[in-house]
């Protein structure tokens, strides 16, 4: 039992921190996982960690989604913005394709890709302003990006933010942009993962508390100083990271 409450911390904490960053959480969770061969991962606790991420950024941004409600067009876009990657999700899903997908030689490419990508991305000019320049044209643009982020390694956060840095929107609007995405592709998993509960004996207890509850501290906690490293510095340190990491992953495989 001790030992399957430091699986669900360690989890809860990859989950909560590389969710909101651009290094790609399911990568992560999966690479900890296979690792280690953890016993406690199953559709009840996958349900727990995002649906600590999805009450964390509710949270944090409570006061920005009354705003967003009243704001009928950037509430459109958002909606409209998230439609492709929960679309093709749910084919993906259906289908088992994701099976396919979650192996440690696509996920180091896709690292290293994906890093490069974010590299040049991060050094476009910035000329626009997230109030006054969103608009239905770049957000089905990001919006198809975000499907990227349905394979391993690429990063959700991380593609939002690299196609927010194309489009010429600053690191903060980027950030915010991909939060905001964020909400209805982390409910619409947790959606999807609540159907399949009625299939499995389900026992609620201590430890998927435990996996919500952490997961929604270390998730609060990474998007509030997230937002202040990207006022204040570029990405480089996130590129460093996925690069190092692939390598890490390619030395793993062919040697």
């Amino acid at each position: 039992m001790t030992f399957d409450f430091f699986e669900i911390f360690l989890l809860s904490t990859i989950q909560g921190i590389s969710e909101f960053i651009p290094v790609s959480s399911s990568a992560h969770l999966f690479l900890i996982s296979d690792f280690y061969n953890f016993k406690v991962q199953s559709l009840l606790t996958d349900i727990g960690l995002h649906l600590g991420s999805l009450l964390a950024i509710i949270t944090y941004f409570h006061s920005d989604l009354s705003n967003i409600f009243k704001n009928k067009n950037l509430l459109f876009l958002i909606i409209f913005g998230s439609l492709p990657v929960i679309i093709v999700g749910a084919i993906i899903y259906q289908t088992n394709l994701i099976t396919y997908l979650r192996n440690i030689e696509i996920i180091a490419w896709t690292t290293l890709v994906f890093a490069i990508l974010l590299y040049f991305a991060d050094k476009v000019k910035v000329n626009k302003k997230l109030n006054t320049k969103l608009n239905l044209r770049t957000i089905i643009i990001i919006g198809c990006f975000q499907i990227l982020a349905l394979v391993p390694g690429v990063s959700r956060s991380g593609i939002v933010i690299t196609a927010g840095r194309f489009l010429k929107f600053n690191r903060y609007d980027s950030t915010k942009i991909s939060f905001y995405l964020s909400i209805p592709a982390i409910a619409g998993a947790s959606f999807l993962g609540l159907k399949d509960l009625h299939q499995e004996t389900v026992d609620f207890n201590s430890m998927i508390l435990f996996t919500v509850l952490l997961s929604y501290f270390f998730s609060y906690f990474t998007i509030k100083y997230f937002l202040i490293f990207v006022k204040r510095f570029d990405l480089k340190l996130f590129i460093i990271y996925r690069i190092l990491l692939s390598f890490l992953l390619f030395g793993i495989i062919y040697f």
